[in-house]
């Protein structure tokens, strides 16, 4: 009965159950630096998530379309930066303190950002979802704010923004190129955060730039096990791969930065690690992937965070 608790406990206070409180965007500033975040409040609603068949582009894992219900929860405002990833993955540029019981990759072997750009508000990149939510853990250490990857319904309402088209600005993809960094206008490279329009909702590069982890385990089938209604939808991740990654990346057409869009982790990311077993941090060949954080309404206890972390760090 206490596991069955906590399991519910768990579910409730890391993917939401909203409770009244002061709800707005802020910014935080990592302790000890001089490196900051802006977390975008997103109020709950509805979302039809998937695509319809008649829609440009459409695939076969976007269907049928339901509709389902999100709590509130704040998002980051662009994807998390090299700034901010290196004070985790490189100990000695973390100010003390320094969190307990935190573990950091190895060291890349190779320059992961193949000279694109690392300081200064570039992406993070090339980790893979292990790493992406280790880093969660140390954020929450390090701000006392409990910090996770989005669901895919959490991505996908964020990134809609109330739209049911296409793009959230639209159907047109002609005027992707003033939201998106992609293959027509990226020149085969990634970007900084922020320099293109963000969506209605003040979310920057949730289309192009680097393409995001979520939570979920990728199941082509996933959204015809949910119900209309159902609250919070996840699919729980089970295995290493595939998890499901959003938004397309600055390589892409168009119609792979559609809303709807699924693109599941393919262990062929990392095929030129040399290392026997391969690394569970780094993404050899995966330099268009990278996140963004959110964090629910309702901050967990400290045990229903650990055992969070615990469960989904395997």
């Amino acid at each position: 009965m206490k596991k069955t608790l906590l399991t519910l406990s768990l579910f409730t206070a890391v993917f939401g159950i909203s409770k009244a409180q002061n709800f707005q965007s802020y910014e935080k500033t990592i302790p000890n630096t001089t490196v900051k975040f802006k977390m975008v409040a997103i109020p709950a609603g509805e979302l039809s998530m998937g695509s319809p068949e008649s829609e440009s582009g459409h695939e076969p894992d976007e269907s049928p379309q339901v509709k389902v219900k999100l709590s509130a929860f704040w998002m980051g405002a662009t994807e998390v930066t090299y700034d901010e990833y290196q004070l985790f993955f490189e100990e000695e540029r973390d100010p003390e303190p320094k969190p307990d019981a935190i573990t950091r990759p190895s060291p890349p072997y190779i320059d992961f950002t193949l000279g694109m750009g690392k300081v200064g508000g570039f992406p993070a990149n090339s980790m893979q979802q292990y790493a992406a939510l280790m880093y969660c853990k140390w954020l929450y250490h390090k701000t006392g704010i409990f910090y996770r990857l989005p669901t895919e319904a959490e991505w996908e309402y964020a990134c809609r923004a109330g739209s049911k088209t296409r793009f959230f600005f639209g159907e047109n993809e002609k005027d992707l190129a003033q939201y998106a960094w992609y293959g027509a206008n990226a020149e085969g490279h990634y970007h900084r955060v922020g320099e293109k329009k963000p969506n209605p909702w003040g979310l920057y590069d949730m289309l192009g730039n680097v393409a995001e982890w979520t939570m979920d385990q990728y199941d082509e089938g996933f959204y015809q096990k949910l119900s209309a209604g159902q609250e919070n939808p996840y699919s729980e991740k089970l295995k290493r791969y595939p998890s499901t990654v959003r938004g397309g990346n600055y390589k892409d057409e168009a119609k792979e930065l559609r809303s709807a869009n699924r693109l599941k982790s393919d262990p062929i990311w990392n095929r030129r690690d040399p290392q026997v077993p391969k690394s569970k941090w780094w993404n050899a060949d995966a330099p268009f992937v990278g996140f963004r954080i959110v964090q629910p309404l309702q901050q967990p206890s400290a045990e229903e965070v650990e055992a969070f972390f615990a469960k989904v760090l395997k």
